[in-house]
């Protein structure tokens, strides 16, 4: 069994990493930590892991985390740099669910978070945790930087267009949407009911943290500079990406065919057939990104949609698949949730 940690089990995508473990035959969580709720029954907090899991919250001071396999960090950004290199000392496997090991330029990440990096020896040594394209490197990993939501969705729906080298690289635009529980379980005026029910919004125009993230990994992808537009926008829903990619096609191409080669044995990809068009409802509560490609009236023009469940895909789902292929099982163990219905 693979003995698992938890640092900030509070949150929305520490409650749905919870629900994932404690579903996983090969899992044993041993700690799951909390400042400011140690001493609670996890199952108080979360009635919906009541019989599933049987720890109480500890105090990240008194958990002996050394002690486990794997540390899962569902922290606020710039917590889990300040523990990872201990961890990682220790002999234990790192997967940060925040964003203070993806981006390997540290002035950049830097600007983008608005505080310094403690431990930026381990950035370089970090390995980006988007299986479909960094699996070999993460069977080898000590520490991954698991992505973020909008750039999961947007960097798989680009993934193949980039690869193959078919689009022009300079004006890529992805307008993406997100379900009200991307921001977090906490009490912000935007995303009270009242505020955020009935109501669309674009935010973060100007520039957006997963904007760097996103430019990093096309870039990779390409082996040359991207140029892209990002515009996330706020819908009054509670889970769920869905990004609309736009790109110009540089010569003729079987796009779907593209896709469906590219992401052919893919557990975790599902390409729809031609004209299809999917919604983040398809995916609720599972770790499944869905993609349908899009020639309008055969023209020069690619849309890509792509969408997720934020917190599973986008977050929780795509730690636990790093973790399987960090300990070498098959990657679907305990991610074979049906995603619900209605």
């Amino acid at each position: 069994m693979i003995k698992v940690g938890v640092v900030g089990g509070t949150g929305y995508t520490g409650v749905e990493l919870l629900r994932l473990l404690a579903q996983h035959p090969e899992v044993e969580l041993k700690a799951i930590t909390s400042r400011g709720d140690a001493g609670v029954p996890v199952a108080d907090m979360f009635p919906s892991l009541r019989r599933r899991v049987e720890l109480r919250f500890v105090d990240p001071q008194s958990a002996n985390l050394a002690a486990c396999d794997v540390v899962f960090f569902a922290t606020p950004n710039g917590i889990a740099m300040q523990q990872a290199a201990e961890l990682v000392s220790a002999g234990v496997k790192v997967i940060d669910l925040a964003a203070d090991f993806r981006i390997s330029d540290i002035a950049e990440w830097e600007k983008w978070y608005g505080m310094k990096h403690a431990c930026p020896e381990l950035v370089a040594e970090a390995v980006y945790g988007l299986p479909e394209v960094n699996r070999e490197a993460i069977k080898k990993a000590r520490i991954v930087a698991n992505p973020g939501c909008y750039p999961t969705a947007v960097q798989l729906g680009f993934l193949p267009l980039v690869e193959a080298g078919v689009i022009e690289l300079d004006g890529l635009i992805a307008d993406s949407k997100s379900g009200v529980s991307g921001a977090g379980r906490k009490a912000e005026t935007h995303i009270l009911f009242s505020e955020s029910a009935d109501n669309f919004q674009a935010y973060g125009v100007a520039g957006h943290r997963h904007l760097p993230e996103i430019r990093q990994g096309l870039s990779r992808f390409a082996n040359a500079p991207v140029g892209l537009t990002f515009v996330p926008h706020l819908t009054p829903m509670i889970r769920g990406i869905h990004a609309t990619l736009y790109g110009r096609l540089k010569r003729d191409v079987d796009l779907q065919a593209l896709f469906e080669e590219r992401f052919a044995g893919e557990a975790f990809v599902d390409v729809m057939p031609k004209g299809s068009h999917p919604s983040t409802r398809s995916v609720r509560s599972a770790n499944m990104c869905r993609i349908a490609v899009h020639r309008p009236q055969g023209g020069d023009v690619v849309v890509v949609l792509s969408v997720i469940d934020n917190l599973v895909k986008g977050a929780a789902g795509q730690a636990v698949q790093n973790m399987n292929i960090l300990f070498g099982l098959p990657e679907p163990t305990g991610l074979g949730q049906i995603p619900l219905m209605p």
